[in-house]
């Protein structure tokens, strides 16, 4: 029977091995993902003893890619993309042009053509959407703006590679390739016209059809009050949308089940959505970073150490750097560029899917695509420090560069107020920190008052369109002291933080209270014992969700009983 229970070994093998060494890497203070990776190469083919199904393990680390990609969706909204768009469009194309470029020249350097370069620099190009994902939610900052612009830049990769995919078969003899396109192929505009319709075609029945259609199936679910069956219909639509984004319009798994989690965020139960399908997401995305380790041979450390370095250099040092110049060429702050910068530092499944093309179309030699799993898996293991050192080295950078702190204070229209602010916003006002789903709801009720306000906002495009609608609003972030002093924070009534980010509150109320010291600061929580500790620690008055919740709900209720008749107790 063994060949039989081949996905079951792989299975067993791979979360058995990947609990023990995950355990062990945290208990080393390292973080598990780097045992996940070992656990990979010990059961891999390039190492003695059992070895796992290379094919099933990709296979199921596929199945975690569309869950956490679906699990973004579900978090991600359409207007989320399109506030970053100014920054993610462009942004993606020139740092994936530039890593290309500088593949392409070590490729030239090592001797090889310049198809093989082309393609090798391509693989250097993309970031893994799972390490990315792990990486800011560990750092709990996927949601923040920096979260935001990370993300949206990631799905602009992804559509590029889907389209760099779909060319390189037909374009393939014209780069030196074995797969020289039969003579019934279509021409190459042809090609790519049709990819884009495809990919647009795609887009636009998930938002159209999608938006209605979705929301709609999990009411129909809902009503029949099975939990189990609740599950199961996340989990097909998540899977059976990545497959059929795939199937029909030749869109990634990946892309695909991020607009399937997208459009089901229409629907109110997107968050018990989520967290149905949290667990299953957890355990898949462990199996894809075994798989990545099983592909990897050891052996190539010791052969090509040199050209290793050389790629893990790329990735490393060379995409951050053009993510962080072009970041700060956007005028966003420097947190937000080295948040970026680190973010992109790594490279995952795309690359893998690119190399072994260029493998099977003869256009990339054996070792290259060695080197670009070398390149991975080194980079996927050095990931989380690089996200732990961010903090630190912003501190070091400002402390001892006075570049790194006129970048902090440069000249950026969006960051300073107009000199025509009318005085009603100077004096006397509510500073709204966050201009998100709660902050908008503050600002339409301030409004509707006659309160004047200030939004103080890290996206800058968004503090652009407040302004274009008249708006009073200054771009940074508000834990920089000069964002709140723009804000004229020293003769403000309130502060209010409707903003999710709380890594950075203390620092805000703190230098509030310093500018103002009978300033009432108001700010909300997402947990519990968050803000419990906040209250302790007299931040301001803290709202927590589920508490306003009851609060609202039971308020109303009583509210029933009290205008029930006194003649209705009989």
């Amino acid at each position: 029977m063994e060949h039989n229970i081949s996905l079951i070994t792989t299975l067993a093998a791979g979360f058995g091995m990947a609990m023990i060494l995950g355990f062990i890497a945290e208990r080393l203070k390292v973080p598990a993902l780097v045992g996940y990776l070992v656990a990979g190469i010990i059961i891999g083919p390039a190492t003695p003893g059992f070895v796992a199904d290379v094919g099933i393990a990709s296979q199921l680390s596929e199945i975690g890619v569309m869950l956490l990609m679906f699990g973004v969706g579900l978090h991600f909204s359409l207007k989320d993309l399109l506030s970053v768009k100014r920054i993610a469009v462009p942004g993606a194309v020139v740092q994936m042009g530039l890593a290309t470029v500088l593949g392409m020249a070590l490729a030239w350097w090592w001797g090889w053509s310049w198809g093989a370069g082309l393609i090798f620099g391509l693989s250097l190009s993309c970031a893994s959407t799972v390490v990315l994902l792990k990486g800011l939610e560990a750092r709990g900052v996927l949601e923040t703006m920096n979260g935001r612009i990370a993300v949206g830049w990631l799905v602009v990769e992804d559509l590029a590679t889907v389209l760099v995919l779909v060319l390189l078969p037909p374009l393939a003899g014209v780069l030196g390739g074995t797969g020289v396109p039969t003579a019934d192929a279509s021409p190459l505009w042809m090609t790519i016209g049709q990819t884009l319709l495809q990919v647009c075609a795609f887009i636009a029945l998930m938002l159209v059809v999608g938006r209605r259609v979705l929301p709609w199936i999990l009411w129909q679910v809902t009503r029949t009050g099975s939990r189990e069956l609740f599950t199961l219909t996340v989990i097909a639509v998540a899977i059976g949308i990545a497959y059929g984004a795939a199937a029909l319009f030749s869109v990634s798994f990946a892309l695909g089940a991020f607009f399937a989690g997208m459009v089901m965020r229409e629907s109110e139960f997107s968050h018990r959505a989520a967290e149905e399908s949290l667990p299953l997401r957890d355990a898949f995305s462990v199996l894809f970073f075994v798989s990545v380790g099983m592909l990897f041979d050891p052996v190539i450390l010791v052969e090509q150490p040199w050209r290793v370095l050389g790629v893990v250099a790329i990735i490393v040092l060379g995409k951050s750097l053009a993510a962080l110049g072009l970041v700060i060429a956007f005028r966003y702050p420097l947190n937000t560029a080295l948040t970026v910068a680190v973010s992109l530092a790594q490279i995952g499944e795309f690359s893998f899917i690119l190399a072994g093309l260029g493998l099977s179309l003869g256009l990339l030699p054996a070792q290259g695509m060695s080197l670009v799993l070398a390149g991975a898996l080194i980079s996927i293991a050095l990931n989380p420090f690089l996200f732990a050192a961010v903090a630190p080295f912003q501190r070091w950078i400002l402390k001892r560069s006075a570049l790194a702190r006129q970048l902090e204070q440069r000249e950026d229209p969006f960051a300073e107020l107009p000199m025509s602010t009318e005085r009603k916003y100077l004096e006397k006002q509510v500073v709204l920190v966050g201009y998100g789903r709660v902050g908008r709801r503050i600002a339409q009720a301030l409004e509707a008052r006659g309160i004047p306000y200030v939004v103080a906002e890290q996206n800058r495009e968004l503090v652009e369109d407040l302004r274009k609608n008249g708006k009073v609003a200054v771009s940074g972030n508000a834990a920089d002291p000069a964002v709140l002093i723009q804000a004229h924070i020293a003769d403000a009534a309130l502060l209010v933080v409707a903003t999710p980010d709380l890594l950075n509150v203390r620092q805000m109320a703190d230098t509030a209270r310093k500018l103002n010291p009978a300033i009432e600061i108001v700010l909300r929580s997402h947990s519990e014992d968050e803000s419990t500790l906040l209250r302790e620690e007299g931040v301001g008055t803290v709202f927590f969700a589920e508490d306003e919740l009851a609060k609202g709900m039971a308020g109303h209720i009583l509210q029933r009983f009290e205008a029930r008749p006194a003649s209705g107790h009989g």
